[in-house]
């Protein structure tokens, strides 16, 4: 039987930002349009000192590097549908991310009283922007939850930009909201398992390496 999720209302003013537009520039940096200014993604930035090896890993790879960019796509779609109890129909996508969504479930069926799904926020902090996947209690506990899945089995250590990602979140909640987090999950399904790994932190851990990769950010990127 599926799980039915209570949603606690969101602020208005957090749910306006949901009309803040993203752009993606001819270097592959995404922006987004925020009240106060146009600001980096997080992604962008937690991930930019990888991303030469990326890019190239896509030239070299691009049969593969369509395929995980639309695994990613649908097993977050489907995520959202079940977290906001729609109906999920797993004959009708593909069989490998409804295996992946098997995979995550139970980690799923932990999360109640959920405050966000997908909504932008921004932090004048940090001069960052995003789209966080889900914040909600976890097990009980206010968190910032992030979907993931993965060909292969993750390391933490493989995975700092995550934890700066998840990090964000947190400060831009706060933020926006004075509701303090201080935790993060990452849960992540990989094709290589049969079970879900969830990665479990505290922002407050994570601060120093997040500021560290705003700067190199900023020293290596010219804002025009």
């Amino acid at each position: 039987m599926q799980k039915i999720f209570n949603h606690v209302e969101m602020p208005d003013h957090i749910e306006s930002l949901s009309e803040m537009k993203s752009n993606t520039r001819g270097d592959g940096t995404r922006t987004y349009s925020t009240p106060v200014g146009e600001y980096p993604s997080v992604t962008t930035v937690v991930g930019w000192e990888k991303q030469k090896f990326f890019a190239e890993w896509r030239r070299n790879n691009p049969a593969e590097s369509k395929r995980v960019t639309r695994r990613g796509n649908n097993l977050h779609n489907l995520i959202e549908d079940y977290l906001n109890n729609e109906d999920i129909e797993l004959m009708s996508v593909d069989p490998n991310v409804a295996d992946l969504f098997m995979q995550i479930r139970p980690e799923l069926d932990k999360i109640d009283n959920i405050r966000a799904l997908e909504v932008p926020l921004f932090s004048r902090t940090l001069e960052l922007a995003g789209r966080v996947d889900c914040i909600a209690e976890y097990n009980g506990t206010l968190s910032v939850i992030d979907f993931k899945g993965s060909t292969r089995t993750k390391r933490s250590k493989d995975i700092e930009n995550y934890h700066m990602q998840a990090t964000a979140y947190c400060i831009m909640w706060q933020e926006r909201t004075g509701e303090a987090i201080k935790e993060y999950n990452i849960l992540v399904a990989s094709e290589d398992r049969t079970t879900p790994q969830v990665f479990t932190g505290r922002p407050i851990d994570y601060v120093s390496n997040l500021r560290k990769a705003i700067l190199n950010y900023q020293r290596e990127h010219v804002t025009t």
